[in-house]
């Protein structure tokens, strides 16, 4: 594989996000991988490039026309993603020069459906890496149950209104001449859950899908001594540490409702004594800091993976009450770590989680369950550990051999 070329496209390239990861390990497996995104988020590595200021400027531009032609879109279901205009790419040399481009998370303004489209005619096998839902939908990243995508989306409830015809049509329409088009277009969905919603979509059952879940380094995330962890962020060893990530409270994605609710059970059941709460994801936040009936310690934002070792090996259990996600990174890192998770029974959350094993899976906005589950993990001392389908090598393995697969096939499959 050592002449393979792989780009990856994405917007930012932090070294958490999916694609810097997935970059990183086809590195490691020997392959020439490169890295493209909008922002440079990093310090400049080699195969990792970002675009120019001109390219920023013309995402802001998107962006601003974007809110104007969503300005009658209701945010109770979350992130709504029609793009206007970005950047055409397809003449730059790390482009033309690979056997293979993956596009992960490209949207507010980085690559438009057209420079998508610009891509696919290189005639290069391009591989849609499916974060969320809006690669097979008309624009929500999650449709919450919603399946006119299943059909062809119109009248959207993301829009106020009742409207036949609107811009979740105009994309759906867009999007199904793309991908019914071309024959070098492929699916990756890294759970099973959105794998199914793939092969039920109008714009992909058709299509070749494939199911190869998220790729995690095990040699940043690990297990190691737990009062250490505590220690180092001063946190008594005898305090029983919750975690959990809280970067906007007020997404419909994360369910912060129903973990407050659930705090508050534990509280009165009295038996929850020396209990730490440990929020990353942000800063000091009052509001939520005042709904917590436990100590908290705000860790703030983390971006460097070492600290969010840190604090996932100083948790007893991590909770994840999300309503609407696909396969969580944070739910694989504290597994990596050792340390359970308990998360409500929805979208790809199944596969990371064997009940009442490596963690708890809730009844579906039960607060009362979710707290039933944290009770479990504690006194049951349960560890955490990811399943065998999640081993870095497995996950390679089925990327390369998907590669080889495409390139020596003249058909699609």
């Amino acid at each position: 594989m050592a002449n393979l070329k792989i780009l990856h496209l994405q917007y930012g390239s932090s070294k958490a996000s999916p694609g810097n990861r997935l970059h990183k390990a086809f590195l490691e497996a020997g392959a020439n991988s490169s890295l493209l995104s909008l922002y440079g988020e990093i310090d400049a590595e080699e195969n990792i490039c970002s675009l120019e200021r001109k390219a920023r400027w013309v995402s802001k531009m998107n962006n601003w026309v974007e809110s104007y032609l969503k300005r009658r879109m209701t945010s109770q279901f979350g992130i709504f993603s029609y793009p206007v205009i970005g950047s055409n790419i397809s003449e730059m040399n790390v482009v033309r020069e690979v056997d293979v481009i993956y596009i992960h998370w490209v949207l507010n303004g980085f690559l438009s459906i057209k420079n998508i489209e610009q891509l696919v005619k290189l005639n290069k096998p391009i591989i849609f890496f499916m974060h969320d839902m809006w690669t097979i939908t008309g624009g929500c990243h999650h449709s919450f149950g919603c399946d006119k995508y299943m059909e062809h989306c119109h009248n959207c409830k993301f829009f106020i209104g009742d409207k036949k015809n609107d811009l979740s049509t105009s994309e759906f329409k867009r999007k199904k001449k793309l991908f019914s088009t071309y024959d070098n277009v492929y699916f990756i969905a890294p759970s099973k859950w959105l794998f199914n919603c793939a092969k039920q979509s109008a714009l992909t059952k058709e299509k070749p899908v494939f199911y190869i879940p998220n790729y995690l380094d095990d040699k940043i995330f690990k297990p190691f001594e737990k009062n250490v962890a505590k220690k180092i962020l001063n946190i008594d060893k005898d305090d029983i540490v919750i975690a959990f990530g809280a970067i906007s409270i007020g997404s419909p994605y994360k369910g912060w409702e129903y973990l407050q609710k659930a705090l508050e059970i534990m509280e009165e059941d009295g038996n929850f004594k020396n209990v730490s709460i440990l929020i990353f994801g942000s800063g000091y936040n009052k509001e939520v800091a005042e709904a917590i009936p436990f100590k908290t310690k705000f860790m703030g934002f983390l971006t460097n993976e070492y600290a969010t070792n840190l604090m996932y090996n100083a948790a007893d259990v991590f909770l994840a009450p999300s309503l609407a996600d696909n396969l969580p990174y944070s739910i694989l890192e504290s597994q990596y770590c050792g340390t359970p998770v308990v998360a409500f029974n929805t979208g790809g959350i199944p596969d990371l989680i064997d009940h009442k094993n490596n963690g708890y899976l809730a009844n579906y906005k039960d607060s009362h369950d979710l707290a039933t589950g944290i009770k479990y993990c504690i006194d049951n001392d349960v560890k955490g550990y990811a399943l065998p389908e999640f081993e870095g090598d497995l996950i390679m393995g089925k990327h390369l051999g998907l590669i080889e697969q495409i390139l020596n096939s003249d058909s699609c499959f």
